[in-house]
């Protein structure tokens, strides 16, 4: 990975900041998980190339307390420090666990979420791109899981809010499973719109058309098994990107999941790279639009390490522009 600084007050109105961390390789679920560090490693070495030359790096700032607190409860927190093991791993739901160094990496996820709203709403940059784990969009307020400690998505979109008075965020996610969390969380906010491309059956089992929100806020488009990029575009088209440009956001937040690729151990969708490009071109053109370029990118799945670097190379260069 190329070397990285703390966000300061750089020139301003660059294209795409990329935010990581190093030690979010750290956390380690155990044997056998598909949420290895290896995942960070191809992303890193990928955005090494003479292409991304001009992106520039910046270092994730582990979230404070009180930023945590906006979306989750002290209870969840104070679980999560209990169960921290010296050594080994801890099981802390269904199917999540943790080793020594977790925590540490879930602050500093949350903390990068953080970091690119203060990059894109202060500094002006267009947009940034946040690779970090763990993952967030299936955490709910009191309840970690999914390979989720805290929800990311959920706590950037609550900063913009309270530090910059951003009202409208449209949160996009296309990860190929549902963000359940970030529905739960955002279902009764009129001034947030969740909307979703994922694959149904499967994990979790939420993300139903039916399922829409308190005030219509909430748009589910579920994929079929087998469904290649000519079905993501039409759901797109149909469903969410209409939906998005209507709601006319101040801030759009991505939870960039790329395990809708066809090669994707966990997922059953059969998308290619150049899809990831064209739904990042397509929602760049809406934030042009409505809200000054802006938005925030961040990594959710992806479990075959080469595809998703490969994966994040189209996206991050749409984002960059070039």
């Amino acid at each position: 990975m190329a070397s990285a600084t703390p966000l300061d007050n750089r020139a301003k109105s660059h294209n795409t900041i990329f935010i990581s961390h190093a030690r979010c390789r750290q956390h380690d679920p155990g044997p056998g998980t598909l949420d290895r560090p290896t995942r960070l490693d191809a992303i890193f070495t990928t955005l090494d190339q003479e292409k991304f030359k001009s992106l520039t790096r910046a270092t994730a700032q582990a979230a404070s307390r009180e930023c945590l607190l906006r979306i989750h409860t002290s209870e969840l927190i104070e679980r999560l420090q209990k169960a921290t093991p010296e050594q080994g791993y801890a099981r802390v739901g269904n199917d999540i666990f943790m080793n020594s160094s977790s925590l540490e990496s879930a602050f500093l996820a949350a903390g990068g979420a953080i970091s690119a709203i203060d990059a894109v709403l202060t500094l002006e940059w267009r947009n940034a791109f946040v690779a970090t784990r763990p993952p967030g969009h299936h955490a709910s307020a009191n309840q970690s899981m999914g390979f989720c400690f805290f929800n990311n998505a959920a706590l950037a979109a609550a900063h913009a809010r309270h530090q910059y008075g951003v009202e409208r965020i449209a949160i996009v996610d296309f990860d190929v499973h549902h963000g359940n969390g970030v529905q739960e969380i955002f279902w009764n906010d009129k001034n947030t719109l969740y909307a979703s491309t994922h694959q149904m059956p499967l994990y979790p089992g939420s993300g139903e058309i039916n399922e829409t929100g308190a005030f219509n806020n909430i748009v589910n488009a579920p994929l079929r098994r087998g469904d290649s990029g000519i079905e993501f575009r039409q759901a797109l088209l149909s469903r969410i990107l209409p939906k998005v440009r209507t709601f006319s956001p101040e801030l759009i937040i991505l939870c960039a999941g790329f395990d809708a690729h066809k090669h994707d151990p966990l997922g059953g969708l059969r998308l290619v790279e150049e899809d990831f490009r064209d739904v990042t071109l397509r929602l760049m053109e809406i934030a042009a639009h409505c809200c000054h370029d802006r938005i925030v990118s961040l990594l959710e799945g992806g479990y075959e390490p080469q595809d998703l670097a490969n994966s994040v190379a189209a996206h991050v260069s749409a984002l960059m522009d070039v």
